[in-house]
């Protein structure tokens, strides 16, 4: 049986449909959503920030241009230096504690029990509950009065007296520091899991049978693999807690006598607080650079240990 072939015109694709399949507009395309909400949260923001930290604003008068004026005041303004050593300090106690505690617990969930699944459900309730909830029981766990902890301390014989953990400078930071590391240990462990997970098991049972201990797996094998994760983690860690506001903010409001103020709650106090738009503006730009640098030295760090 013969088989005629059917000749006809050849469909052409259209310019639209030559566009959609090239992988150019198609990225464009898909780009195009996530740069308008960029821009319109987080860039124009930005802008608006800057150009109001430039001028003399407060609330309900609109102020004139003053260049770096807000700046210079601030600078000289010691609530916001102290503020300043507040935040690095915060900031690095958490972030050490935070890390060698969410290890320690990454270590011990990546073995095998009864109930792992439930205990890793678990450990994951301070990081779910929201943050004001659980900065509001904590609050009232430090309570000079009503505290529990003091309840406890007295019950066991180490205090005679109540202690006033939020009314006093050094135990007021102590106290926002315990309440970080809490929220954040979960944080870190569940990530640092993930990591671990990848890790070979062969690799620590060749290195068991070399003679090597536990330590000198986990610090030879171990570590070195779990490296680049960490570095990602801490820098999550650090950029979340160098602008952290509401634990803060609630815990002790930047008291006692502004013992406690980081650069967010400082720049609330002077923006809303006392209606200073401007001066609060630019205590919040003045994080920026700070923040920037430790960014871009944790990045390079990152590129440098995933490219040995």
């Amino acid at each position: 049986m013969a088989v005629t072939a059917v000749s006809g015109p050849v469909a052409r694709p259209t310019p639209r449909l030559r566009r959609m399949e090239d992988e150019r507009w198609l990225a464009f395309a898909l780009l195009v959503p996530t740069a308008v909400l960029l821009g319109l949260f987080i860039a124009y923001p930005f802008i608006e920030g800057v150009l109001l930290s430039l001028n003399s604003t407060r609330v309900g008068v609109k102020g004139d241009f003053v260049g770096l004026k807000n700046f210079d005041k601030i600078w000289n303004d010691s609530i916001f230096r102290t503020s300043v050593w507040n935040t690095f300090w915060y900031t690095g106690v958490t972030t050490v504690f935070k890390l060698a505690l969410g290890l320690w617990l990454a270590m011990l969930l990546n073995r095998h029990f009864k109930g792992k699944a439930l205990v890793r459900a678990f450990i994951l309730l301070p990081f779910i509950i929201p943050t004001v909830l659980s900065t509001f029981a904590w609050k009232w766990m430090f309570d000079p009065t009503f505290s529990v902890i003091n309840w406890t301390l007295f019950q066991l014989g180490f205090i005679t007296q109540r202690i006033n953990w939020l009314g006093d400078p050094d135990l007021a930071m102590t106290s926002i520091i315990i309440v970080n590391v809490w929220r954040g240990v979960p944080f870190f462990a569940i990530s640092l899991l993930a990591g671990l997970q990848t890790i070979s098991p062969e690799l620590q049972e060749a290195a068991a049978i070399d003679g090597a201990r536990p330590w000198q797996r986990f610090w030879h094998v171990t570590w070195p693999l779990l490296l680049p994760v960490t570095m990602v983690v801490v820098l999550f860690s650090v950029i979340q807690t160098f602008a952290d506001f509401q634990l803060v903010y609630v815990m002790t409001g930047g008291g006692p006598a502004n013992a406690t103020h980081l650069f967010a709650t400082y720049a609330y106090q002077l923006g809303i607080g006392t209606g200073l738009l401007s001066e609060g503006a630019a205590v919040s730009l003045a994080m920026f650079p700070f923040l920037f640098l430790i960014v871009v030295v944790q990045l390079l760090y990152i590129r440098r240990v995933e490219t040995r």
